[in-house]
Parts: C-alpha cells; structure tokens; sequence
C-alpha cells in the first residue's frame, strides 16, 4: 500500500472490491452463461461454473488493483528521491556560493595597489594597540602597557598565561567598513574586554579581601598602580571556558558556545550556518554573510583553545556576534526582515540590534577597531586550493543536476503508467458490474418462469 499523504493518492480513486457486489446471492443456483449467447435453462441443476467465473473476476479484480497500488508505491520512491537529490543541490549551492565569495576576496587582494588606493583609513594591529593604550585607566590599556613596557612583571603571573589579549586584538577584518561597523556594533566596553582561557585568569585578575572588597594592591589593579595607571570603575573579562548562561551586556548576550559544524575543508573553520532565506526560499538580496565569519583568526587560534576543543570563533565571536547577518545596503535589510532573527547590519550604517529594535541616529566613532588582515595573512589560504575545492563542488552539482532529470523522467512515466493502470481497473471493475447484472436479471427471470 502506498501512503495515503503521497501526490499518487490524489491520482487513484480507490474502488473498493466487495465480493458481494460481483457475486448475486445464491450464486450456487446460477447456471453459467456465456455472453455471447442467448438461451434460457429451466433446469434444477446448476452447472460449476459460476463459482468458477465468480472467483476468476475477483482474482482478476485483485490482480489490477494490486498493479494500481504497486505504481503508487513507484511513485512516493521517486518523489523521495526528488526531494533527497533537491535538498543535496541546495546545500552544494550554498556551498559553491561560499567558496565563489572566499576566491573573490583573495583575487582581488592579489590585485597591485594603485597610488589612488586610500589607507589613510586602515588600521593595523600595533594601530589598534595604540589606540588600546589611549585608554590609560581601562583594564586593557594597563594590559597592554605592562605587556609592551613591563613585561618581566607579567612573566610569571597566571595572568600573563592566561589571558589572550583583548577582543580588538582577537580577530582581524579584510575591509575597513567592516572593522568600523563592527566595532560600533560591540560598543567601545566589549572591544576593551579582556578575554581569559579558564577561571584561573579571572582570578589573577581581580583579588578579594575576607569582606568581599577588592584588593587594590593586588591583581590588575595592583599592577596599574605600579606603573601609575589607576584604573577606573568596572571592566568586563569573558572566561572562554566558562560561558554557559546568557549574560546580557550593553551591546551583545552571551550564552553557549556554537554547536553545529564548521565548513568543510575551510582554512578559517568558518562556521556552517544555514543562510537565511525568504517565505519564498530565495536567499535575500544584498546579503553579504555572517559577520562571525567574516572575521579572520589567526592560525594558533583557530583550534583547541578551551578544554572542549573549541577556537576562538565558535566560543568568542559567535557569543559576540550570534547570528548577526551583514547586507550590502540598508534598503536591502530592511526586505530582509522576514528571515533577520539575530540582528543586521549594513556597509552604509543600517543596524538592527534584535528583530524589532532598530539602533537609528548618527553612525557613532569608536576608536579602537579590529586590525585590518594583511596580506600575507589572507594569501596564506592557498588560492589554488580554493579553486580545485569549487571545481569539485560545481562537478558534484552538475551530477546532482543529471540525477535529478533522471528521476524526474522516471517519475513522469510512473505517473503516466499510473494513470493507464487506473483505467484499466476502473474499466474492469465497471464491465464486470455489468455483466454480472444481466446474469443477475436472467437468473430473476428463471424464478419468475417457475413460479
């Protein structure tokens, strides 16, 4: 039996076999007829061969519905094998389309600057530090000035193994819209915040007395003020390790580290989100990706930073970030709404922080954005591997593609051989009714004749 929720439903009308229906009461006392012969037998006996005829109908009967429902059967394997072969194209789209954006960025960093080409704008690693250390009362200027100037202080503190750096100096961007949008997003408070690997940091950093009051002579704040550097107010430290719960901040949550897959063969293990689409299955217009992919972590980063194995962009950036989508223009986000569920934001400054709260207003300055990658870094994703990777995986789309007009064909003619079979055991089930109702009138007016 095929199921009933299946499209070959819809195309067979069930005809229930009722043997009752083929067979007139007292089919025992019917003499057999030939239909191409007329003749009346006034005779007491009944010949076999009604039963015989009877049962040869039902079989028959059988025999053609049994065809009808094996086609039907046909039918529902090949829809599933549609579906199966459409679901394995979609995700080879998604995945050709990633590699196509990844290419293109490096080809066209690969391009000579011209002397119109604008840098006055970018900013460097050591440019980030030294915006970092602008901030002289922060948690992470008083770091990073000890790092740089008193580095035999930190040398045999848990701090100094500990603590990575700070989320400014974690990850770098190719464009520096991106680096500017970005930390604009974060706000000022988050790209100051210092990031540890396990508790042990955070209590290196802070110690208190048996009253529960700060040390000041102790931890950073007992360092700061060794160097001169007082540090103000609170300070926020992210535990890599211990990010279990959603923490709210002024401009991100926090909550469990990414759970799902990272990109297949992808030098950055960017991660595997499913991009967002509209009631119509179409990806938005304009849509750029996810901004924690868009971030670029270095190598040592990448792998086994925290005791569960994860790297930098599965714990921190995907707890900054989540799901945050980048479209190229506010207009276009704003048709995205439908499939926003985690925030947006746009290269000419739109923003949505959550669906339905929207950040309106000037674009704010914040001074301490992510470094831009250079060169070398992004180069170092091999361009040549990048391109055998996309033929293998339009190749593998064009067999899917072959697969899916094959069974598509097959489908078409189970459908055709479906809708043949089905007449034939309705033209059947209705000559059969037929018959078997003028040998029902004749056996009634035998009954007649002797009464």
């Amino acid at each position: 039996m095929y199921p009933t929720n299946s499209p070959a439903s819809s195309l067979l009308i069930r005809v229930p076999i009722n043997s009752r229906a083929l067979v007139v009461q007292d089919i025992t006392a019917i003499h057999h007829v030939d239909p191409n012969t007329t003749f009346v037998n006034t005779a007491n006996e009944v010949p076999n061969g009604a039963p015989a005829y009877a049962n040869s109908l039902m079989s028959s009967s059988q025999k053609l519905q049994d065809e009808v429902e094996k086609s039907g059967s046909k039918i529902k394997w090949h829809e599933d094998n549609l579906k199966f072969l459409k679901a394995q194209k979609n995700q080879l789209d998604d995945a050709i389309l990633d590699l196509q954006g990844i290419l293109g960025k490096h080809i066209s960093s690969s391009v000579p600057k011209t002397e119109d080409d604008d840098t006055s704008h970018s900013q460097g690693e050591e440019e980030t530090v030294e915006q970092i250390l602008k901030h002289e009362n922060s948690a992470a200027g008083i770091y990073f000035k000890l790092q740089r100037d008193h580095g035999s202080q930190l040398s045999n503190l848990t701090l100094s193994q500990d603590v990575l750096g700070v989320v400014a100096t974690l990850g770098k961007v190719d464009d520096d819209d991106l680096s500017r949008l970005f930390a604009e997003y974060l706000g000022l408070g988050t790209m100051l915040t210092i990031v540890c690997k396990t508790y042990e940091g955070i209590k290196a950093l802070e110690i208190h007395d048996g009253e529960g009051l700060v040390n000041k002579g102790s931890g950073i704040q007992g360092l700061g003020a060794s160097i001169g550097r007082v540090l103000q107010g609170r300070f926020l430290v992210i535990c890599l390790d211990t990010l279990r719960h959603d923490l709210k901040t002024l401009h991100c949550q926090w909550s469990l580290p990414y759970a799902g897959d990272v990109i297949v063969d992808d030098p950055q293990r960017r991660l595997d989100i499913p991009k967002p689409r509209l009631p119509s299955g179409d990806v938005p217009a304009g849509f750029l990706g996810f901004a924690v992919n868009m971030i670029h972590v270095e190598r040592p980063h990448l792998f086994c930073l925290t005791s569960s194995g994860c790297g930098l962009r599965e714990t921190l950036f995907y707890n900054l970030f989540s799901r945050l989508q980048v479209y190229r223009t506010r207009a276009e986000m704003l048709l995205a709404l439908p499939c926003i569920s985690d925030g947006a934001v746009s290269l000419d400054g739109g923003m949505i922080r959550a669906p339905g709260v929207f950040s309106l207003g000037s674009r704010e300055d914040v001074d301490v954005w992510f470094p831009k990658c250079s060169k070398r870094s992004v180069l170092a994703e091999n361009c040549y591997e990048l391109e055998k990777r996309l033929k293998e995986k339009k190749w593998e789309r064009e067999r899917i593609l072959d697969d899916i007009r094959r069974e598509q064909a097959l489908l078409d003619q189970e459908k055709y051989n479906f809708s043949l079979r089905k007449q034939e055991f309705l033209k059947f089930v209705a000559d059969s009714s037929s018959y078997l109702y003028q040998v029902g009138l004749l056996y009634h007016m035998l009954l007649l004749e002797r009464i």
